[in-house]
């Protein structure tokens, strides 16, 4: 222990210095609180968490469950019996957190009550020392903090992450005393000079940073990054550190000090919330050590580890990491809330380093592998996301583990908050939703509306509203996937060639920019009314792998502006398996008002083999293709499904009679 106390205090040491010579953040959020989402795609979206994601999540975590009896009965001291997982506790804060969320965007008097209801409750069933976990407290207080696996600390973070969002909403305190006490509680137990710990599943890294920025109690801070030193250091002890057949300490991203991390291993979302709380430690400590470590890591994601869905995670067998370039589909596990962590750390690696590549990855996990697993009417979803089925992939009502849910409904209610970034200089515009808000910036105040009809086109209006004349920046990001990548990284290309070039206006005349990290930034000094226009031409691409990803050989997807699309058995009775998609087949897009909530479909006539009865013989017929977007199959009942289409006819053999 002594060692680590040194260890940590060279660190502190370090990082002072470098808060002395370096400010790494280059991006400051604009939260979710300050922006009002009118998107035609998003509103929708967040309207339907409220009316249906949320009611779903109250009816399993009071009825259903014994999420919130849990609560109840730990009020009560009674010895009564704990129902359920140990990590429950979980879920019941981070469906708070979306309740939090969606009181921002749609006020609901019943349920801002039903969450007060909650939290009385939550409240109740707090220890006098500050302790809160309803497993040891209805199993046996005397085990507590003796399994690191245990995900204690686990369920404390999503409390602390549902406090600051519900003060950050209504302004009520109880929940934050609640998670400010627990966090006292743990800061007095754990740290240098105390006792040793690694968080079998991170989540409380980041939450401790969001505590701190809500009651700037610098301890909060400090605690955090203690636990980040703590690991790669042979400390951590548990069942899943002695499960060998998960991994071990790869699984729990314990194998290395995060320092020297470089590649991704282990389970996918305790990869995202670690590096999500790194990246959130780095910003504030100024840490380039932090920044350089995950930035290493961020290209073995992109460049061997990621699905062209932006999803992450190939093995259920221990919900993430193989070996690079394993990347199948059928069996492709991609949990929806490993999709959500990438939004959560490319987020915070766009605020760290300016950078836009991480926000098309942004873009492209929440359009596709996090959105699939929401289904269009609001209560079903999808824990594993595969790239392909065989049919009997199917959306649940709930899980067992039930943590997808509540994520997905927190990521779409708050999305809001990766749409604008703001520096001291200028306002980002990162992604392409209607919506408004207003910054303080230049010595003024500047309303930014933005008005598009993305993703199905790639017109977006900007108008700026300052209050009075200013000179500052606007940065727009220009997707790669406008440029001829069709997402960074190194896995995957466009087949095809395009030459239709983006275009950007001022005041409706070609704008005066220059590129910088992949943003087009015009400089000028803004008046009221002044409005930029970018234009994104969307053509129809196809995309393939570098020969690595051995289940991508000959084949192709196809992918138009940020979605990833997918023909489903509904739409291509008999011949999802056996169409194929040759590169010199036209595709064409069409929307659909009345299909899937209103989609952009894609087209073609290709040739799918047919065989006869026994298979003694087979031929080739021509049928129409349709595609949908990936985020928004098996909402018409489960059937066979292909992301990846072979692009020529392989290993195949005509048998006559």
């Amino acid at each position: 222990m002594i060692r680590a106390s040194l260890s940590l205090l060279l660190i502190s040491v370090l990082c002072g210095v470098l808060a002395a010579q370096t400010k790494v953040q280059k991006v400051e959020p604009v939260d979710f609180s300050r922006v009002t989402v009118t998107d035609a795609f998003w509103q929708p979206r967040m309207q339907k968490v409220a009316t249906a994601t949320i009611p779903a999540c109250i009816l399993y975590t009071e009825s259903k469950t014994g999420r919130i009896r849990n609560f109840e009965k730990a009020a009560r001291r009674q010895g009564e019996k704990h129902e359920g997982i140990f990590y429950d506790d979980s879920d019941v804060f981070k469906a708070i957190e979306a309740i939090a969320y969606s009181l921002k965007n749609h006020p609901d008097a019943d349920l801002e009550k039903k969450a007060d209801e909650w939290i009385a409750k939550i409240a109740g069933a707090q220890q006098p020392d500050g302790y809160l976990n309803t497993f040891y407290t209805l199993t046996g207080l005397e085990k507590r903090w003796t399994d690191m696996s245990m995900h204690e600390m686990y369920c404390s973070g999503h409390l602390m992450e549902a406090a600051v969002a519900y003060y950050a909403t209504t302004g009520k305190r109880t929940l934050l005393d609640v998670a400010t006490r627990y966090a006292n509680h743990i800061d007095s137990v754990f740290g240098p000079g105390k006792r040793d710990w690694v968080p079998g599943h991170e989540e409380v890294e980041l939450a401790l940073v969001k505590l701190y920025r809500a009651t700037s109690d610098e301890r909060f801070l400090k605690l955090s990054q203690w636990l980040l030193e703590e690991r790669g250091r042979g400390l951590g002890k548990g069942y899943t550190w002695n499960n060998k057949d998960w991994g071990g300490v790869n699984y729990v991203q314990d194998n290395v000090p995060v320092r020297d991390i470089s590649h991704i291993v282990g389970h996918a979302v305790r990869a995202m919330y670690l590096y999500s709380g790194m990246a959130d430690v780095a910003a504030l400590m100024n840490d380039t050590g932090y920044v350089r470590a995950l930035e290493r890591v961020s290209e073995h994601v992109t460049d061997r580890n990621m699905y062209l869905t932006g999803g992450i995670g190939p093995s259920g067998h221990n919900e993430g990491f193989t070996e690079d370039y394993d990347l199948p589909n059928l069996s492709a596990y991609c949990e929806t809330c490993a999709s959500v962590g990438m939004v959560f750390w490319n987020s915070r690696m766009n605020r760290l380093t300016g950078e836009s590549k991480y926000v098309d990855i942004l873009e492209r996990s929440l359009y596709n592998g996090a959105l699939d697993g929401l289904s269009l009417s609001g209560d079903r979803f999808f824990y594993e996301n595969p790239l392909a089925s065989d049919g009997t992939h199917k959306r649940a009502e709930w899980f067992g583990t039930a943590c997808c849910p509540s994520n997905i409904a927190r990521l779409v209610s708050s999305v809001g908050g990766y749409i604008y970034g703001r520096a001291s200089d200028g306002i980002y515009v990162n992604l392409f939703v209607s919506s408004t808000t207003t910054l303080p910036l230049a010595g003024t105040d500047v309303k930014v509306s933005m008005a598009t009809n993305y993703p199905w086109d790639g017109d977006v209006t900007i108008a700026l509203h300052p209050k009075s004349q200013a000179k500052f920046n606007i940065l727009v990001r220009i997707p790669g996937w406008a440029q001829n990548k069709p997402v960074p990284g190194s896995l995957y290309r466009f087949l095809d060639a395009s030459d239709a070039q983006w275009a950007l206006r001022v005041n409706g005349k070609p704008a005066s920019y220059t590129m910088n990290k992949g943003y087009a930034v015009v400089e000028r000094t803004w008046k009221e009314g002044d409005s930029i226009t970018l234009a994104l031409p969307m053509p129809v691409r196809r995309v393939v792998s570098i020969d690595s990803v051995k289940a991508n050989r000959n084949r192709v997807a196809i992918q138009r502006g940020p979605l990833v699309y997918c023909i489903e058995n509904v739409d291509n009775n008999g011949y999802v398996n056996s169409a194929i998609l040759p590169d010199n087949v036209s595709v064409a897009p069409e929307f659909r008002k009345d299909l899937l909530n209103g989609v952009v479909v894609l087209q073609a006539d290709v040739p799918v083999v047919a065989a006869s009865a026994g298979g003694q013989s087979v031929s080739m017929t021509t049928k129409r293709l349709t595609a949908i977007p990936y985020y928004a199959w098996c909402n018409r009942g489960s059937g066979e499904m292909q992301v990846w289409l072979p692009n020529k006819a392989v290993r195949f053999q005509v048998v006559t009679d």
